[in-house]
């Protein structure tokens, strides 16, 4: 794996089927970490070339679930055991009255648990990409069906790449550097 002086390998396709059978063609080749750039939506490319799973449902469960219990436990330490007060009779613990506030924190750790795992999962914030040194990377909002080959991919090998691509039709090739 060379991964240090690149940051992987750049194709352009002149149709959308070649950008769709390069995919399926390196998918079958092992490769996983592939990145598509096209000026329009391409249907099924999303789902050809995802591969990782989507972490945001979980983590907005679990955000909901932290911020939900977090606020009836600290409601009920705070009324029942560090500061009882006997208001009319009823128990130090009168759970319904702690249910709108914890309604409302599972509402917001959920949502912010949820943005922060989207963050994450897009890999933002990130200012600069090396794609953006490339006069090519241009064309990918205007005309350009582009399709990287990630240099952090496991069967990652330059030269490999570089001829698979060549062999799936690629018009153009080059090497991004990192």
């Amino acid at each position: 794996m060379s991964g240090a002086a690149e940051y992987g390998s750049l194709a352009e396709f002149a149709s959308v089927e070649a950008l769709r059978a390069a995919v399926g063609g390196l998918r079958k080749r092992g490769y996983t970490r592939l990145e598509a750039y096209t000026p329009f939506p391409v249907e099924g490319l999303a789902q050809a070339i995802a591969t990782s799973r989507d972490w945001t449902a979980v983590a907005m469960l679990i955000g909901g679930l932290v911020g939900g219990v977090g606020t009836l436990a600290l409601q009920y330490y705070s009324a029942a055991i560090n500061y009882p007060i006997d208001v009319g009779g009823r128990p130090d613990a009168s759970w319904p009255a702690f249910i709108p506030a914890a309604a409302e924190m599972t509402i917001l750790f959920a949502a912010l648990a949820g943005v922060v795992s989207m963050l994450i999962g897009n890999g933002l914030p990130r200012l600069h990409h090396p794609l953006f040194e490339l006069d090519r990377f241009s064309k990918a909002s205007r005309d350009g069906l582009l399709l990287v080959v990630r240099a952090d991919d496991p069967h990652y090998d330059g030269e490999a790449v570089r001829r698979d691509l060549s062999e799936l039709d690629a018009t153009h090739i080059e090497t991004v550097p990192s």
